[in-house]
């Protein structure tokens, strides 16, 4: 069998998931990789096929995505010219984790994909999204459509829509409490979250996309992003203070850490995050300002606990998907 699995390269959380993906695809056949997008600090071990600029969304500094440094980023010509050659007939199934370049490809040449992704879950109406957002639907619809669907999400909030895929590694690590807490806010630059987080008296790991050696100030250390060291300041902390993204909360939640959202200005996706999180109890903060040290003194001082039930079954999913969707004889032979 001929697989093709299509991965977003922007933000860290979709390679992570192919990370443990991948190795179960490959108990099924020949895989080959492909990876838009340009915002990922985090890699894939094994060797792409394909690697494209895509269209993908850029971070800024101030808690929102730099709609200048987007538009710069972009390249319709290069999108429209890899969406139109992209051979896709050799496959014998197409797999898309809300990547576009693929799954346009698989619009236009009438080939079947499956989007095994967080970002489908969104195609039922009872994953939680904020109602005065509705505008940006148009963004879950049109940028990697597909003909079939496998969502993640936080909970099961329709019948093709399971609990997050937690990494093995994160399944098996020993934990502990240190007493700090570990940061992943890519979306504020690091002065900024110095000059807050400082007045918070615990102890702060950043993790930052700006920096490359690690330094002190006060109670705060900052350290390049890197996903194993990331994995063992999550692994030994108090909680995490993130984004509004889905895998990072998910597995700080699964290893019994406490978790505050502060989720992107603008950016629909990270907003329903956010609101869903709520629902399980997750504090979410709207920005960093002035009242953001309460909120985070809060947080800190606050014991209650979460208590989510993710069970591992990534394997019976990949299964269920190879047998449903793939092509009949690749299956029988």
């Amino acid at each position: 069998m001929k697989i093709l699995f299509a991965i977003q390269g922007t933000g860290n959380g979709h390679i992570s998931r192919a990370r443990e993906i991948v190795p179960l695809l490959q108990q099924y056949g020949e895989v080959d990789l492909l990876v838009s997008g340009t915002e990922a600090e985090v890699s894939l071990s094994q060797p792409l096929k394909y690697r494209f600029h895509g269209f993908s969304f850029i971070f800024g500094k101030n808690g929102g995505v730099d709609k200048w440094a987007t538009y710069k980023t972009m390249n319709l010509r290069q999108l429209w010219h890899d969406i139109n050659h992209l051979p896709l007939k050799q496959y014998d199934i197409v797999i898309n984790d809300f990547e576009p370049v693929s799954a346009w490809a698989c619009k236009l040449q009438k080939v079947p994909s499956v989007s095994l992704s967080h970002q489908c879950s969104f195609k039922s109406p009872n994953t939680p999204r904020p109602p005065k957002w509705n505008y940006a639907e148009w963004l879950f619809k049109y940028y990697s459509p597909t003909t079939h669907h496998i969502g993640f999400h936080f909970d099961r909030y329709d019948d093709f829509i399971h609990t997050p895929v937690i990494r093995s590694d994160i399944r098996n690590t020993e934990t502990s409490n240190k007493g700090h807490y570990s940061v992943y806010l890519p979306a504020y630059n690091d002065k900024t979250l110095l000059k807050y987080l400082s007045k918070v008296d615990v102890e702060w790991h950043i993790f930052s996309k700006r920096q490359k050696t690690p330094y002190r100030e006060g109670n705060v250390q900052i350290f390049p992003v890197n996903n194993e060291a990331f994995n063992t300041s999550l692994a030994s902390s108090e909680g995490l203070l993130t984004g509004g993204g889905f895998e990072g909360p998910a597995e700080a939640l699964f290893l019994q850490k406490k978790v505050m959202m502060i989720p992107m200005h603008g950016q629909f996706e990270q907003q329903c995050n956010a609101l869903a999180a709520s629902k399980l109890g997750v504090p979410v903060v709207n920005t960093i300002d002035d009242r953001f040290v309460q909120h985070a003194e809060k947080w800190v001082n606050d014991t209650k606990q979460i208590r989510v039930n993710f069970p591992d079954e990534t394997a019976q999913i990949v299964d269920n998907m190879i047998k449903q969707y793939a092509k009949p004889q690749a299956i029988l032979t």
